[in-house]
Formats: structure tokens, sequence, C-alpha cells
């Protein structure tokens, strides 16, 4: 019988009326920065994580689920990438499964919380692998949005790692369509971006779906697809848009992935990939009814 007996608990809201826990045995830090409440700990269940505003970002365990579902659809979706952008992402993880790409010269990862990402590199090494370290790496820190309107480069892939827009979080004006325009402005020819898009969970389905159509109505179509995440106990919803992509069952994803030269992965694949999009039936019937879309003025918050 394992031991309950634990005397810190991570409580978190999973809709209004529900609520999930994680045991924790260990804190190793614990602060409020200047943008959010950080903490780094080891869960009873997940192994090490890391939690935002009281929220589990990613769990040591069940990771690479979340990470390789975020990063490989998009990296398939249209040529080799060679500049990859990355806003957010602090535990270095995306960057971990973006730099498995030999064709990728570039990385840039745009954090607005320098004090997330140092933690991160000190005591989630099992997440970033050293990526931080990468000689294809560059670290930014500061506002994403600021970043993404003032560059001048251009990006084959750019890819949206951000927390759920919590009230006073630093991530709210990410989710809006004026935001999504910038980052078009970026792409390169056939280029990408993806987005994660909070829970697809029925009950609290709103964000996921309005993010979609939000995504769909700045680059002219998205993709929604979700996959189950252990440690938040719940379906975990993103979008995805390349507009050269005519569909996204088409691709040959092992082939793809065969000729990129990517290697290691523990859960993407071929059949995975088509597990990943095939939404059932409610969601997709929700997801083609909406019809509106964040704007800065009428921007996403998590309420609960």
């Amino acid at each position: 019988m394992q031991d309950r007996n634990f005397n810190i608990w991570a409580v978190e809201y999973d809709t209004p009326f529900e609520i999930h826990s994680h045991a924790l045995k260990e804190i190793f830090a614990s602060r409020k920065t200047k943008y959010q409440k950080m903490d780094v700990a080891i869960t009873a269940g997940y192994g090490k994580a890391l939690l935002l505003d009281g929220r589990i970002q990613s769990c040591e365990r069940d990771e690479y689920i979340y990470h390789e579902s975020l990063v490989h659809p998009p990296m398939i979706a249209g040529p080799k990438p060679e500049k990859v952008l990355v806003i957010g992402g602090g535990e270095g993880a995306t960057l971990r499964e973006i730099l498995r790409y030999p064709s990728v010269k570039k990385a840039v990862m745009v954090d607005i919380d320098p004090e997330v990402v140092e933690a991160c590199r000190e005591y989630l090494p099992e997440f970033h692998q050293g990526s931080f370290d990468d000689a294809r790496t560059e670290l930014v820190f500061g506002d994403g949005r600021k970043f993404v309107k003032e560059t001048e480069e251009k990006f084959d892939v750019v890819i949206i790692d951000i927390p759920e827009p919590v009230p006073g979080g630093p991530a709210y004006l990410l989710y809006t369509v004026e935001f999504y325009d910038l980052v078009r402005k970026i792409l390169a020819p056939g280029g990408r971006v993806v987005t994660q898009a909070c829970t697809s969970n029925f009950v609290t389905i709103d964000l996921f779906s309005i993010i979609t159509k939000t995504m769909e109505r700045a680059f002219g179509r998205s993709w929604p697809y979700q996959c189950y995440v252990p440690s938040y106990a719940q379906m975990w919803g993103f979008s995805l848009s390349a507009p050269d992509l005519e569909d996204v069952f088409s691709i040959d994803v092992d082939g793809r992935l065969e000729e990129f030269g990517v290697s290691g992965l523990r859960y993407y694949d071929a059949v995975t990939h088509r597990m990943l999009f095939s939404l059932p039936k409610d969601i997709r019937t929700i997801l083609s009814a909406e019809e509106r879309i964040f704007t800065d003025e009428n921007p996403p918050v998590l309420s609960f």
C-alpha cells in the first residue's frame, strides 16, 4: 500500500466544478517572479514538475507526450525547417524536440520570464537535455508579442508554447487575432504555426474552440487536434495552421520523419498523428459551429 500521508498538495481546478490534485514530495524552488508564481517540485506520481500560477505545466514522466504533439506536426507539415521561433517554452523541452532536426540552423526561444527559465535550466535537466546551450539556440528574454512585431526575420515554423491565460498572467494577449496577424507576417514561404490551445475538455471547451476559430481567421485555415496528458488528467488541445498544407491526413509522417533525420521519438508517429487529428463527432460539431474570436479588446481569460 502506498503512503498517502502527504503534507503538500498542488490543487488546481480543471473546470469550475472539478479539481485535480498532485501530492508533492519536495519543492526545489518557489518564488513570485515579476510575472507569475513559479514552483519546481517533485510530484509523487509523475516526477519533477514545473508549476506556474499553481497550475501544472509539465511533468517528468509524461512531458514527452505534450511536447512531441506540439512540435512535430508543424515541423513536418512543410519543407525541411531551418529557422524556428518558440514563444514561451520555459522548460526547454520544446527546444529539445526542435533540435532533433538536423536541418534546423537557428532556433530562437523568446520567454518573458528569465527566472523561470533559469530555474528550469538548474532543476529540470531531464526536460531540456542541454538544449539551452546548443549552438543553434538563441535565447531571448522579453515579451513575445513585442519580439514578433519588431523582428525582421522570417521563420519556417513558429511554435507558441505559453501558459493558459490566467488573470494577471503574461500570456493572454498571445491568443488574439491581432497577435496571430503579426505572426503571419514573419512566416517564411511554406511557413506554419502551432499554438497550445488549452483543454479540449467537453465542459470547458470554449478556449479551445475560440482559439481554433481565431487561428482560422488569421491564417485562413486551422487544424485542431488533441492528446491525452496523464498528469493533466484530461485531453489537451492544439491548433495548427499551415497555409500551404491541403490536408493533415495526407502527410507521410513516418516518411517525413525519416527524410528529415528525426529519431528517438517516444510518442509521435504516423499512427499517433492520425489519432491526434481524428477528433470525435461531438467536439467537431462544437468547433464547426464556433463563430467567436479572441481580440485585444476581448482576450481570453481563464476564470477558474
